[in-house]
């Protein structure tokens, strides 16, 4: 497979061009890599109005995912998803229905901002197990229950797969509800862009999503900031044909041309020989969770390169086990009360998961401690979303924010989930939450 954007650039350096266009460094080096980060001159092609060098790379990432339409964004899943709420705000709109979501409660604040600028209504929907804030288990039989007992069906459903846990969703069985009650299925794959190359396919496209996002600098090698708005052959067609208008709405003018050079190269790795190798590290992966199983610790979430330690049963707080790592010159993804989560990748070296091993091996095993998270408790909406953001607000601490009405999106960050959102009451589940997630103070509406 051809990379064209990359050779388009190794060109435009081999010319030794002078530079009178952005940006500011010219080519010479600063920090480095300046040689090759470029603007949109010409023959570079303009991202969301692609038509050469652009748009062949796209293609050949679409080609490669098996989707109608790939496109890149420089700025993370964070844009892909304010464009997923766009365009099925415009599919509403354009067949008379009210622009609703429902949601899986356990969204990425930028869902939720998106829906707030858009005034896209949202429906949460809560999960029966109660695992803290970033899990929301719900069964396509579960949402099919909610479906049924609503007055009138959503645009969309909106599902996090996989979440900040490593939990994933029945993202087939969702797929079927949602084509059988004439819905959209969007969902937030941030963390799972190689769930595409695994021998058991559970990319969501694939499993049919209409449309996702995916951060391929999660778990490819691509540089921060690259992702993937995918778009599966059978969605409607305004998806396809108004993308690039709807990611051009919230994107910078000016991309990266580094990003952008790094999601053209990954396609050569994607389209050679990437599926045998993240399909064997899943393997050592699986045989790194058995041994460590063995020693006593225990894990949840079935994300095949996530380690999520469930690490209260091994006799310690998420945070103490990340402490714990760190100590020993291992730096984990995210932690809090409750887990430690680990990110793994083909890019890890099998003397980096022995490390791993052995440091583990020699904390000692301690009693379980049975505390549990706060119950997550639907608060009240008192103001829609997309006014509250626009209220007069104040800073208050926990202890009296009780009966206020959040005007924020308060958020336990990482992994940006929403505790109580804009709009919201503060009620004395949502303060406890706060407490327990270590929120010492938040924004309330100043005159309600």
């Amino acid at each position: 497979m051809k990379t064209p954007l990359c050779d388009f650039i190794d060109g435009y350096v081999k010319e030794n061009k002078t530079r009178f266009h952005m940006p500011g460094h010219k080519g010479r080096a600063f920090i480095g890599s300046e040689e090759y980060d470029i603007t949109e001159v010409e023959g570079a092609d303009v991202l969301y109005g692609a038509h050469g060098v652009l748009k062949e790379s796209m293609e050949n990432a679409s080609r490669i995912f098996g989707t109608g339409k790939t496109l890149y964004s420089t700025e993370g899943s964070s844009l892909s998803i304010r464009a997923m709420v766009y365009l099925i705000r415009l599919y509403a709109v354009s067949h008379g229905r009210k622009p609703v979501i429902f949601a899986f409660r356990n969204a990425h604040k930028t869902f939720i901002t998106a829906c707030a600028l858009t005034g896209v209504e949202i429906r949460w929907l809560y999960g029966r197990e109660n695992r803290g804030i970033t899990c929301c288990s719900i069964s396509a039989d579960e949402v099919r229950s909610c479906l049924e007992n609503t007055e009138e069906l959503p645009a969309a459903l909106y599902v996090t797969s996989p979440d900040y846990l490593g939990n994933m969703a029945d993202i087939k069985g969702l797929s079927a509800l949602c084509e059988e009650k004439g819905i959209v299925l969007a969902v937030d794959n941030a963390h799972g862009a190689y769930l595409n190359f695994l021998p058991e396919n559970r990319h969501p496209v694939y499993l049919g999503a209409h449309i996702c996002c995916d951060s391929a600098h999660k778990t490819l090698p691509v540089l921060t900031g690259g992702a993937y708005l995918h778009i599966s052959r059978k969605a409607p067609y305004l998806f396809a044909e108004k993308a690039e208008y709807a990611l051009s709405l919230f994107a910078s003018t000016s991309p990266s041309y580094l990003i952008l050079r790094s999601l053209d190269k990954v396609n050569l790795l994607l389209s050679s020989d990437y599926a045998e190798s993240v399909s064997a590290f899943a393997k050592k992966v699986q045989r790194l969770k058995e041994k460590l199983s063995c020693e006593g610790y225990r894990f949840i979430g079935d994300e095949p390169l996530k380690l999520t330690f469930d690490s209260k049963k091994y006799g310690y707080r998420g945070t103490e086990l990340a402490e714990y790592l760190c100590a020993n010159n291992i730096v984990c993804e995210f932690s809090d009360e409750d887990y430690t989560v680990l990110m793994l990748t083909d890019s890890n070296t099998d003397e980096e998961l022995e490390k791993l091993l052995k440091v583990l091996e020699a904390l000692p095993k301690k009693g379980e401690l049975t505390e549990v998270p706060p119950e997550i408790t639907p608060p009240e909406r008192v103001v829609p979303l997309s006014e509250c953001i626009y209220l007069s607000a104040e800073k208050v601490s926990i202890e009296n924010a009780l009966g206020r009405v959040c005007s924020s999106i308060n958020i336990s960050c990482p992994p940006a989930v929403p505790i109580i959102i804009a709009g919201e009451r503060i009620g004395e589940a949502q303060v406890k939450l706060l407490k327990y997630y270590g929120i010492q103070e938040c924004e309330t509406v100043k005159d309600l």
